[in-house]
C-alpha cells in the first residue's frame, strides 16, 4: 500500500498496533526493538531529504543517470511525505549478550535483528487487521546513520526498516504469491 487517505491514525490505534508489535517473540526475551513514530510533516520532511540525499549520492556513484536518480528520489520523498504515520524500526545491542568471538557476536546480533523483525510484522498484521493500509521499506539500512542523525535516536541504535501507514486511499488486489510448492519443502522419512 503506497497510496493513503489524507485522514490521520488516532492514538488509540496506533497504541494497540504497538501493543501487537511488543508482543513478539525475542532472542533471550531481552526485546531488542525500538520504534520511532512520525507524524507531523516538519519530521517527514527532514527525513524524507536526507534519505534521499543518501540515495541520489549512491545512485549516482552508481553510475545512473541524473534523470533516474532524481525520478526515484522523488518517488523515495511522496512516499515519506504522503504516509499520514511513519513508523522506523531500529535494532539495539545494549542489553543483548556480548561474545569475545566475531562467529557468536555475529549470530547475536542476527537474532536482534530477526527479534526487531518479528516485531515489525506484528505491527504490520494488527495495522491490516485494523483495516490500514501499510508498506515496508528497507531503505533505512542503506542509510542507517542519516536516519538516526535526522531523528535524533540515539547512536547506539541502528535503523532496520520504515513502515508507512494510513486509511487506504487506493485499494488493490494483492500481488500474486509464489505457490506454496516453490517455497516449502517437507522432509519425509525414508
Amino acid at each position: 500500500m503506497r497510496r493513503y487517505a489524507p485522514d490521520a491514525v488516532e492514538d488509540n490505534v496506533l497504541d494497540r498496533l504497538f501493543r501487537a508489535a511488543v508482543a513478539a517473540p525475542s532472542a533471550h526475551n531481552r526485546q531488542p526493538w525500538r520504534f520511532v513514530v512520525v507524524t507531523e510533516a516538519s519530521p517527514k520532511q527532514r527525513i524524507a531529504e536526507a534519505m534521499g540525499a543518501k540515495l541520489r549520492a549512491d545512485r549516482l556513484a552508481d553510475g545512473d543517470t541524473h534523470g533516474d536518480v532524481e525520478a526515484d528520489v522523488a518517488r523515495s520523498r511522496s512516499r515519506i511525505c504522503e504516509a499520514p504515520v511513519l513508523v522506523f524500526s531500529f535494532v539495539t545491542m545494549e542489553d543483548m549478550d556480548a561474545y569475545p568471538d566475531a562467529k557468536r557476536q555475529a549470530a547475536e546480533y542476527q537474532m536482534s535483528v530477526q527479534s526487531t523483525a518479528m516485531a515489525t510484522q506484528n505491527l504490520l498484521v494488527a495495522a491490516h487487521a485494523e483495516g490500514l493500509g501499510a508498506c515496508i521499506m528497507c531503505a533505512p539500512l542503506f542509510c542507517s546513520d542519516a536516519v538516526t542523525q535526522v531523528i535524533g535516536a540515539p547512536r547506539n541504535w541502528t535503523a532496520q526498516s520504515l513502515v508507512t501507514l494510513g486509511w487506504p486511499g487506493i485499494v488493490r488486489p494483492p500481488r500474486e504469491r509464489l505457490p506454496l510448492s516453490a517455497v516449502v519443502w517437507q522432509l519425509r522419512s525414508e
